[in-house]
């Protein structure tokens, strides 16, 4: 089995951290730059980048911030947020990006995550979802969560697979900031439908929360803001943890 993976996540507005509940509500938590060294120097075996306002503001991901993050860390870096067109992707992998993620974007111009994979390779290309359960089931989200769209989780998702996509990062609005653990049954069922990696997102309070993302929703990889910018759960304890439940990490 491949190691599963721990993934730090920078919520950025306005050039800070921010964490929030269910995608409102958001407070401040701490500087990105400082962060992302913390996280590297833990021991996190990836880190992603949100600019979760660009696309709702229509303007570019902070091109100077992300190359001050990258300079200070030597771990894979994926960037998400105001993504539209090629020449976004070119600018942010030059800026130090390994990693590009499109959603509200992708959802308007599916044809954007062949694009990026035919350019770049499919491993360039996560793309993000947001979703919420409602009435007609599982339905994804753009502009921050903002804009209900006809698309279903599960066919979107598979439809991006088919499409080249590399990685899925799935967040739950409904789990989001509240810690009571991931939409496990969600991801299970994405993972049974795809064959390429599904990170979890949205949920993540307890040490048996990444548990059971790994266990029960089958992800192979797990992502958290703010119980790592809080100081809640330290990379390395988590990380021994998991290996005493079986779970193979990366353990530095």
């Amino acid at each position: 089995m491949l190691a599963k993976r721990i993934i730090p996540c920078l919520d950025i507005k306005d050039g800070q951290t921010v964490k929030g509940t269910n995608f409102v509500n958001l407070r401040h938590a701490g500087d990105p730059v400082e962060l992302a060294r913390v996280y590297s120097d833990q021991g996190a075996d990836e880190l992603v980048f949100l600019d979760i306002t660009a696309s709702f503001e229509k303007r570019k991901t902070f091109t100077e911030l992300v190359e001050r993050i990258a300079a200070n860390i030597n771990i894979p870096f994926t960037v998400g947020g105001g993504i539209h067109e090629l020449g976004d992707v070119e600018r942010l992998l030059n800026a130090g990006a390994d990693k590009i993620s499109v959603n509200s974007a992708a959802i308007r111009r599916p044809e954007l995550i062949g694009d990026i994979a035919r350019h770049f390779g499919s491993q360039v290309c996560v793309l993000a979802i947001d979703a919420r359960h409602t009435p007609s089931g599982w339905r994804c989200f753009l502009n921050g969560g903002r804009v209900e769209t006809e698309r279903e989780l599960f066919s979107w998702a598979y439809e991006a697979q088919e499409r080249g996509a590399g990685e899925i990062l799935f967040t739950s609005m409904d789990h989001d900031g509240v810690r009571n653990g991931y939409a496990n049954e969600a991801l299970a069922t994405l993972a049974d439908k795809l064959s390429i990696p599904v990170i979890a997102s949205g949920g993540a309070g307890t040490k048996e929360h990444f548990r059971d993302a790994f266990l029960d929703g089958k992800a192979d990889a797990a992502l958290a803001a703010g119980v790592f910018h809080f100081r809640e759960i330290n990379i390395p304890d988590l990380k021994l943890y998991l290996c005493t439940q079986g779970i193979p990490v990366r353990v530095v």
